[in-house]
């Protein structure tokens, strides 16, 4: 791993194995979480097509719709892929590797969850508010998700990686 990519070390006194074990553990319970509430969005949105009003919807409702299921499913199969990786990876001493690509799988997911509730919001708010409120809900929805999914630990992130690189001894 890049050096400038290192968190800051911690005190925990564990083997790199039992590391990898433990970001592994973390990184699958964080998907449990994120995969239920992603797959009862997803579920709710394949029920929808089949309500009695559906077929009034405008071609714009229907767009949104169909990219909103879409992305459901992309992060459905995005936040179960780390689950499919490590199991068919089991006992392959592939650990460190599992861990990676899990989190980028997991964090892609991520992404997907976020536009999927932000087009979920889209979708509903059209149908119950019309455009200039569903602009302004679609809005608050994509902001809400981008400060505290991304932004805010990413912040945080980089205020960590800074402090960390400022207690180094100058090597010069």
């Amino acid at each position: 791993m890049d050096e400038s990519l290192r968190p800051p070390l911690d005190a925990r006194n564990e083997t790199a194995l039992e590391r990898c074990d433990r970001n592994l553990a973390e990184l699958l319970q964080e998907v449990r979480v994120a995969q239920t509430g992603v797959q009862v969005l997803f579920g709710f949105l394949l029920t929808v097509p089949f309500s009695t009003q559906f077929d009034q919807v405008t071609a714009t409702e229907r767009a949104v719709y169909f990219v909103t299921l879409l992305l459901a499913g992309a992060a459905t199969m995005l936040l179960i892929a780390p689950t499919s990786h490590h199991r068919l990876l089991f006992r392959c001493g592939d650990k460190e590797r599992l861990v990676l690509i899990a989190n980028r799988y997991a964090i892609a997911g991520l992404v997907a969850v976020a536009a999927t509730m932000v087009g979920a919001v889209l979708l509903v708010s059209l149908l119950v508010i019309g455009s200039t409120g569903a602009s302004l809900a679609t809005a608050a929805a994509a902001a809400g998700c981008a400060w505290c999914w991304y932004l805010q630990p990413l912040r945080r992130r980089r205020a960590l990686y800074q402090g960390s690189r400022a207690s180094l001894p100058d090597a010069g």
